[in-house]
């Protein structure tokens, strides 16, 4: 399968490519699909909600699934994907983990955002990988080049400002305050529509995951909380 052809493919499930990069000398190249040692890899994920309705279907009416339902689906939809493209499919939540948010910075030119999420030039904050194909062969790929960083142009940072428990700020994330908010009684907002801070970055309004899909998530990183 070529680019274009991945793509389509992908497209079906409301997923996108997000780039590749050719591996150089000082990076530690993962596994290639045949043993070799992979020499391309191309980031897989998503804009917006696209990808939602496809996986809420999937979701609606199974049984209990063990972890995260939201990694098994990238992980048959991807996989599945790689098969047909000659391609090992590799996924953020992996052991050993590989670095994918590096891959991804280089790939598409981004900068992350005050909020350590990585700030995109069209879906803003609302976007996210899903996995990634490693090749053992170069794939000729586009690096875009200094794409605007909407932060740098933002006055005031609002959502520096917006957590209650200000768990945003230059000295870091933290995370156990805003756990802990969460999951008390004055974290209902927070729970039920997503995290404050990031709804209140004013780039890519439009892109902002409806209110069930931010449900999701943030339970999902209650749960990964609480079993570390």
């Amino acid at each position: 399968m070529i680019q274009e052809e991945i793509g389509s493919a992908l497209a079906v499930h409301g997923l996108i490519l997000r780039g590749g990069l050719v591996f150089d000398r000082n990076d530690s190249a993962p596994v290639g699909p045949n043993g070799g040692v992979a020499k391309s890899v191309l980031l897989i994920g998503h804009g917006g909600a696209a990808m939602w309705p496809h996986f809420h279907r999937w979701l609606t009416g199974l049984a209990a699934i063990p972890g995260n339902p939201l990694d098994c689906w990238s992980k048959k939809v991807i996989g599945g994907i790689a098969a047909q493209a000659g391609a090992r499919a590799v996924f953020p939540s992996d052991r050993p983990y590989l670095p994918f948010q590096q891959w991804a910075m280089r790939a598409e030119g981004l900068k992350p955002s005050p909020l350590g999420i990585v700030m995109h030039p069209r879906f803003g904050l609302w976007h996210a990988w899903r996995g990634a194909l490693l090749f053992e062969h170069e794939i000729s790929i586009h690096v875009p080049r200094e794409p605007i960083h909407h932060c740098d142009l933002c006055d005031g940072k609002p959502c520096l400002n917006s957590c209650p428990v200000g768990a945003f700020s230059g000295m870091g994330y933290a995370v156990d305050d805003c756990v802990d908010h969460v999951n008390g009684t004055d974290g209902t907002v927070c729970l039920t529509r997503g995290c404050l801070a990031r709804n209140a970055c004013p780039v890519a309004a439009e892109h902002r995951y409806p209110a069930d899909q931010q449900a999701f998530h943030m339970a999902a990183f209650l749960r990964a909380r609480t079993r570390r």
